[in-house]
């Protein structure tokens, strides 16, 4: 599975201002972005994310997923240790 699979799937069910997916094999990475996450606690996050990609999940397509889902205040703060220029 490609990466621009796993974006093409996020964005179509999500409202995400940004999306980044890395990985390869059947192991990804998700940094997702959106004001859907507001007050959300950090398993209703992930279930948020898993639920457009449950399919993949099954058939093995995607083995491991690591989440990370923040609004874009959140985001802002985040992203410097995230993300190093």
């Amino acid at each position: 599975m490609q990466t621009e699979e796993i974006e093409t799937l996020l964005r179509q069910a999500l409202d995400l201002t940004e999306l980044y997916v890395k990985g390869e094999g059947s192991h990804y990475q998700v940094i997702a972005v959106g004001e859907i996450f507001d007050g959300a606690s950090r398993v209703k996050k992930q279930q948020m994310i898993y639920a457009p990609l449950s399919a993949q999940i099954a058939d093995g397509s995607i083995h491991a997923l690591t989440i990370k889902a923040f609004t874009p205040s959140q985001w802002q703060t985040e992203r410097k240790f995230i993300m190093p220029e």
